[in-house]
């Protein structure tokens, strides 16, 4: 086989590169070129690893003549034009197996701390103020947890739920996702039934604004909201309104709509908005910086699903 040269385009846990050079890859690296500079030279690559560093569009695509495969060192593909890549033959490779466990225990653990108040009472103590009644938590038996989107992620944080006396539900665009840890239902049976939801989708048309007034008024009783999925898929200001009115008892967000398109940095355009300064101020919500799948063990489960993922593909 002709030597495969790939182009790494953000920085990995380093046995990726090592095992794809052991494996016969020629190895370039490349993280600081703008995206003009990388097309310039794309011609010359039959790979691309990546992280989220930019969009691969229409005209990236075009200049890339030679590529056979573009690999996302994380769980989605919404930074690729997926559609004109697949007319152009290339074959995209992702690593959600890499990051699901974090991501169910991050999960779990906003969730947790949500329902107990970690981080109201921490934050109180530390000026001095000793507050039990005010911090009264809930439990998470007897509840019915609603899981949207049940692939690789909600399966995993069904898992982690297992554990527990709960009774947990799904629902997927897809038929027959029920396992032994969840029973899938319809998204109207969820909205009647549901004490927390847990959205575990990717980014797509269908979940872009998925959750605004209409959905979340759409709930029989009050609910929490974990989203540890994609950030643009909750209306902040719609969901800011739903907490001041008592309609979302308390959300975990470990995704926002106003990350960039690269996940790197917050805002896009370098204001603060008035919904986002409430979510940072209330005692009922939880805010991480989208690090639910980005643990020590993941960095490296997701490096080497990449790599088996290179060997597979030229059935090395």
């Amino acid at each position: 086989m002709k030597k495969v040269k790939i182009l790494h385009l953000d920085s990995n846990h380093p046995l990726l590169w090592e095992q794809l050079e052991q494996s016969g890859f020629e190895n370039h690296e490349d993280h600081t070129s703008s995206k003009e500079e990388v097309e310039d030279k794309i011609h010359l690559y039959q790979g691309i690893v990546i992280r989220s560093r930019f969009k691969i569009d229409r005209q990236f695509l075009d200049r890339a003549t030679a590529l056979q495969f573009i690999a996302r060192v994380g769980a989605g593909l919404e930074n690729i034009n997926c559609e004109y890549a697949a007319e152009k033959g290339i074959h995209l490779i992702a690593a959600p197996e890499g990051n699901r466990n974090a991501v169910g225990e991050h999960a779990l653990g906003m969730l947790l701390s949500l329902f107990n108040n970690f981080n109201k009472s921490h934050r109180e103590i530390g000026t001095g103020q000793w507050l039990r009644e005010a911090n009264r938590g809930h439990e998470l038996d007897g509840k019915t947890v609603g899981i949207i989107g049940y692939g690789n992620m909600g399966k995993a944080f069904a898992k982690k739920l297992r554990g527990f006396d709960t009774r947990i539900i799904c629902h997927d665009i897809l038929p027959g996702m029920s396992d032994e840890n969840a029973t899938q239902v319809s998204l109207g049976e969820l909205q009647e039934q549901a004490d927390v939801v847990s959205l575990h989708t990717p980014q797509t048309p269908l979940t872009e604004k998925m959750v605004d007034r209409d959905f979340i008024n759409a709930f029989a009783k009050p609910f929490w909201l974990v989203n540890t999925a994609r950030g643009k898929s909750v209306v902040t200001q719609d969901l800011v309104d739903a907490l001041k009115a008592k309609k979302v008892l308390g959300a975990a967000l470990d995704v926002l709509e106003y990350e960039k398109t690269s996940f790197e940095s917050l805002f896009s355009e370098g204001r603060v908005p008035g919904a986002f300064q409430y979510l940072m101020q209330a005692d009922n919500v939880l805010l991480t910086p989208h690090v639910a799948g980005w643990t020590f063990e993941s960095h490296i489960k997701l490096a080497q699903t990449i790599v088996d993922k290179i060997r597979a593909f030229y059935n090395l």
